[in-house]
């Protein structure tokens, strides 16, 4: 019990130690931000502005009455943030920049398609960890737009599809076989309290 209250207390001149959350839980945050705030772009501006005559397009920066479409709106948000990536991955994207990287990341969201309800998944993947969540077609305007796209390869999606995933990718440091340890720092001279005492420099009395 007193370790582990003295882990908790501040003590001047010393260090204080805090737990670091894992990876797993790290991306786990990072994803459910993003999409909370995704979704709240899609339920609560696309839909609400259809009303106004505002509608998502893919080239929204050419006119100011078209909103970015929800993807190109987490990758704009995406490009704010420093230290990780943040995107979309897709079996069947509309821009092939949005396909899986790797083998890893094909495999995970593969295993989304298959069970929508898991939350996140996350893996090591070479000298990064990453982490998937499962992008549903969470209204019918998102459908109509992925199956009615030119460029769409997959002309079938329903209300509630997985039609890809968030993806957040963290760079991991690789430990080594490991360092020797650095050589011992040189002797130095005693200081005024380590060596031994001075001699008197006057005889004390009580001395004959």
């Amino acid at each position: 019990m007193a370790f582990s209250l003295a882990g908790c207390l501040t003590i001047p001149g010393w260090g204080v130690i805090r737990a670091e959350p894992s990876f797993d839980q790290t991306a786990g945050y990072i994803l459910n931000i993003v999409r909370a705030f995704r979704t709240a772009y899609v339920l609560h501006v696309v839909e609400h502005a259809r009303d106004a005559g505002l509608s998502p397009r893919e080239d929204w920066k050419t006119d100011a009455h078209f909103l970015p479409l929800p993807a190109q709106f987490v990758k704009e948000a995406a490009e704010q943030v420093e230290g990780l990536e943040i995107g979309l991955i897709s079996l069947t994207p509309l821009n092939p920049a949005n396909r899986p990287r790797t083998d890893a990341e094909m495999t995970a969201l593969l295993q989304l398609e298959k069970d929508r309800q898991r939350g996140v998944i996350g893996f090591v993947d070479g000298d990064e960890f990453k982490a998937v969540s499962a992008d549903l077609a969470l209204v019918r305007s998102c459908v109509d737009c992925h199956n009615q796209h030119p460029r769409a390869v997959r002309k079938n999606f329903q209300q509630w599809d997985v039609m890809g995933a968030l993806v957040v990718r963290l760079k991991r440091r690789v430990e080594g076989e490991g360092q020797a340890l650095p050589p011992e720092p040189p002797k130095r001279a005693p200081g005024l309290l380590e060596g031994p005492p001075p001699p008197p420099t006057i005889t004390p009395p009580w001395v004959r």
